[in-house]
């Protein structure tokens, strides 16, 4: 998973790269946690009208279990501002109407511009999963958030970044010295 300042980065080269439509598809993976697949697949259609749910058919998630996801405003922002300037069905198209296939060399491009090493597009989804438990959100929501059945799937996912295990130390440590126990 990328660390604050990788992710700080990182958007920093996406708003410089040219590739828009695949700088927009890495930036909604980063903010959604979702698969490079259900990004790239992603319709308009499977967007409510206020561009802040998400229902992926079935057919388009691991698990082939319809997932229903709320996100976040600035998902729906950056689909509401590709949403008028797109006549295509997928929210990330290519040419004549079809889905985007490949966001590899801008993912290369950034990365490498942005000075992150060994970083894959799917570290985002471990990263987003990272970044909810450090801020306290349980496995249970993650778990919803990324559409994960098992609680172990989540647990490999979510990983605590050292501040939080830093804070979390201290505040210990805090209770123990502290005259109220």
């Amino acid at each position: 998973y990328l660390s604050p300042n990788e992710i700080a980065r990182l958007i920093t080269e996406l708003d410089r790269h040219p590739q828009k439509t695949s700088c927009d598809a890495i930036r909604f993976i980063l903010f959604t946690g979702c698969r490079r697949g259900e990004a790239l697949n992603a319709r308009w259609d499977q967007f409510n009208s206020d561009l802040n749910v998400w229902t992926k058919p079935a057919a388009t998630t691991k698990q082939r279990r319809l997932h229903r996801v709320p996100v976040s405003l600035e998902v729906t922002n950056l689909l509401s501002s590709r949403k008028n300037r797109s006549s295509s069905p997928f929210v990330f198209s290519s040419s004549g109407d079809r889905p985007l296939t490949d966001i590899k060399k801008t993912w290369a491009s950034v990365t490498n511009a942005a000075n992150i090493e060994n970083a894959r597009i799917h570290d985002l989804r471990h990263t987003f999963a990272s970044i909810a438990v450090s801020n306290g959100q349980s496995l249970a929501i993650i778990g919803a958030m990324l559409g994960h059945t098992q609680h172990q799937t989540t647990m490999r996912y979510a990983h605590l970044y050292d501040t939080t295990l830093a804070d979390a130390a201290n505040a210990v440590s805090k209770a123990i010295t502290s005259p109220t126990g």
